[in-house]
């Protein structure tokens, strides 16, 4: 089984930035129906390997708030694209890696 890192010289990097993620979070997250009628929001923290070869695996809730959001916050995580991957001493390596996901209501 290969290390996989938490903190490291270069961490690993979202395609455009942390910025262009939080846009792809947004425009793909869709607002359970569920949870929208029940008035349930708060912030999903989702965890991650982003792996040497830039593939995001092992997604897993960190901390959820509701088991609809959890599941929307995973499979939109799940959808990620690759990265930039994290270096250690200039090589390629699993690097662990926790996004918040909020879902809040207009």
């Amino acid at each position: 089984k290969k290390p996989i890192f938490v903190v490291v010289e270069n961490p690993p990097q979202y395609v455009n930035g942390k910025e262009a993620l939080y846009q792809f979070l947004g425009a793909n997250i869709k607002y359970p129906a569920e949870a929208q009628k029940k008035g349930i929001q708060g912030t999903v923290y989702v965890t991650f390997v982003v792996g040497k070869d830039g593939a995001v695996n092992n997604a897993r809730i960190a901390r959820g708030v509701d088991p609809s959001l959890d599941k929307e916050a995973l499979r939109v995580v799940n959808q990620l694209p690759k990265w930039k991957p994290g270096k250690q001493r200039g090589k390629a390596v699993n690097v662990s890696y926790t996004v918040p996901i909020n879902f809040v209501l207009q």
